[in-house]
């Protein structure tokens, strides 16, 4: 019963969908054919299910209004994908929050910004007050195509498209490519917005485990091999979150699979500008046939400048920007004009040479001081923001996370809330940019104390 009652509650039963029949249901959960009945008789007393004779059993037409953050029997609240983007949002000024996905404000280019608005403030009314073209602005297309293709990524201004973030890209691709009910593949662990997205798009996800070269080819062949996912979600450089960089054999091989086995692939690289050494894009690789090149602002420039783009292949464009234009109608022309002020100027450029020295301090402070602990990073990156670490043998990251919140005032990201499989429960997601107050290494070492003490 609590099995119907999931797969109906994500969606991946809708209403008037017929359920499997009693002999498959009972093969594919290994009961009894006689559990299946009374399972489904009772379903059907609650109105959950109806039974309709010489046809089956089908999902009941009132269903309850579905909810993203719903945890399944069994798992602690950090198993909601968005817990952890509720709490370091709802955090304090006063908050330690190492386990947040965004740098500081002190560290964001504020006086450039300021610059720029004053500059943009001169400028005719429209980029304040008007609506921008279907497809985004073409000069920032243009300023966009060409950083790309700095990347090895090609994808002349037609094949761009901007949006509000990164965010919004990827659940318009998710609406464009997928069906409720389609498998989705992710990595183990993955961004855990992710997870969320796909819920709410009502997904089968299915995870394969992340190595520090990238998805373990083994298991990814596998997992395609036995699920036939239609789509592929991955950061391939600078990993979220374990910081960690697809190698180029991997990229070729994961590119190799995809045409096997018929798979498209979104590539989130919402990270790049953090890198010091370029590593291997997918979409480079592939030149943008099956992978599509998705990246934003918000994490390097200001979470209130909302301009994210997608570049994918030419035939998609024109209907990706009626999805836009039916679901959001614009993204941002204001957004996308400062932005353009701030590239073109070379005000951004000059921020990030400043922000990756001081991100590559932050790492070494970081890594040190954690060591000191016994905590232990799983992959040391060769830059970016995120340090996924292992906890000392034993130690919970759930109870540890919910110990420095109620204790501490402090956010930790614990493991299972970016792991599908729930076999993260051993680890730490650490942003080295919020961790360099020395207040966050007594509160961890207490907290650490207390749930060490509390788990003998």
């Amino acid at each position: 019963m609590r099995h119907v009652r999931l797969r109906i509650e994500n969606r991946s039963l809708c209403a008037g969908k017929r359920l499997p029949s009693i002999r498959a249901q009972a093969d594919a959960l290994g009961v009894s054919r006689s559990t299946v009945v009374e399972a489904y008789a009772r379903l059907v007393a609650e109105g959950v299910i109806e039974s309709r004779p010489g046809s089956g059993f089908y999902v009941g037409r009132q269903l309850t209004p579905f909810s993203v953050g719903d945890v399944p029997p069994g798992l602690p609240p950090d198993s909601d994908p968005v817990w952890l983007t509720r709490q370091s949002l709802l955090a304090g000024e006063a908050s330690l929050k190492p386990g947040c996905g965004w740098l500081p404000e002190s560290w964001m280019p504020e006086q450039d910004i300021r610059r720029a608005l004053r500059a943009l403030s001169r400028q005719p009314l429209a980029p304040l007050t008007g609506y921008g073209t279907p497809q985004g602005s073409p000069e920032l297309r243009q300023l966009l195509s060409y950083r790309l293709g700095e990347r090895g990524v090609h994808a002349p201004p037609e094949q761009l498209m901007l949006t509000e973030s990164s965010t919004q890209a990827v659940d318009l691709l998710c609406r464009f490519l997928l069906q409720p009910g389609d498998t989705v593949l992710v990595d183990d662990p993955c961004y855990f917005s992710f997870q969320a997205m796909l819920r709410a798009h009502r997904s089968d996800v299915v995870s394969v485990a992340y190595t520090p070269q990238g998805p373990d080819l083994a298991a990814l062949k596998a997992c395609l091999e036995a699920h036939r996912p239609r789509l592929y979600i991955t950061n391939a450089a600078l990993h979220n979150p374990t910081g960690a960089s697809v190698s180029m054999e991997a990229a070729h091989k994961i590119l190799m699979l995809a045409a096997d086995y018929d798979l498209t692939i979104i590539e989130d690289d919402v990270f790049a500008d953090f890198e010091t050494h370029p590593a291997a894009r997918l979409a480079a690789l592939d030149g943008l046939q099956r992978v599509i090149y998705v990246g934003s602002f918000s994490k390097t420039l200001s979470a209130s400048v909302r301009v994210g783009h997608i570049a994918t292949r030419p035939d998609w464009i024109g209907q990706l920007v009626d999805l836009k234009l039916a679901t959001a109608f614009e993204s941002g022309h204001f957004s996308a004009e400062l932005l353009h002020t701030l590239l073109g100027g070379g005000a951004y450029q000059r921020h990030m040479n400043g922000l990756r020295a001081r991100l590559a301090d932050a790492m070494g402070q970081t890594l040190t001081r954690l060591e000191r602990l016994g905590i232990r990073a799983w992959h040391r990156p060769r830059s970016g923001m995120f340090l996924w670490c292992a906890l000392p043998d034993g130690l919970d990251s759930s109870l540890l996370s919910h110990y420095a919140l109620q204790h501490h005032q402090m956010v930790l990201a614990p493991g299972n809330a970016f792991s599908l499989s729930q076999n993260a429960g051993g680890f730490l997601r650490f942003n080295v940019a919020q961790s360099l107050d020395g207040a966050v290494y007594e509160a961890l070492e207490r907290s650490m104390e207390a749930c060490a003490a509390s788990q003998r």
